[in-house]
């Protein structure tokens, strides 16, 4: 009979002591954090909004690279078409994949297709700032002293 009090309040006991994990992993650093650094990587063509407005169909190649600048892959089956490809890559992860196509006929520039791009080279390096401060806080400039007793001070 005494077993069956002490069943319930042993769970009870489990369950509160298994919410306050998430607190530990919080304040206490995890084995990732020791892991090696990887840098943030940007490969290939950034194009913006604005140097894909200034194309018009007819123009050479000479006149499209001037534009874009040299394309990230050509093609010796298909010399018709220019693939530009941007890829950011943080911590080992790609975060963002752009891809835009430019279509020749007889030399002239035909068409043209791809992802949205950013509005211009300002707005890239707005978003990249966004990008290098998102998720780091005012507690990421805190000791590991001042986290734990920040545990045990809340107001």
């Amino acid at each position: 009979m005494q077993h069956s009090r002490f069943l319930p309040a042993l769970a009870c006991a489990l369950v509160a002591a298994l919410a306050g994990c998430t607190t530990v992993r919080e304040y206490i650093p995890s084995v990732d954090s020791f892991a090696v650094y990887k840098i943030d990587i940007n490969q290939g063509n950034f194009l913006s909004q604005d140097m894909i407005d200034r194309l018009k169909q007819g123009m050479t190649r000479q006149q499209v690279k001037l534009i874009l600048g040299t394309p990230l892959v050509t093609s010796a089956f298909r010399d018709n078409r220019w693939d530009y490809v941007y890829e950011f890559s943080r911590q080992g992860k790609v975060r963002e994949h752009r891809t835009f196509t430019v279509f020749f006929d007889k030399d002239q520039l035909a068409r043209w297709e791809g992802d949205e791009m950013p509005e211009s080279v300002v707005e890239l390096n707005r978003s990249a700032g966004d990008k290098a401060l998102q998720g780091v806080t005012k507690d990421d400039d805190k000791s590991l002293f001042d986290r734990i007793k920040a545990i045990f001070h809340r107001d």
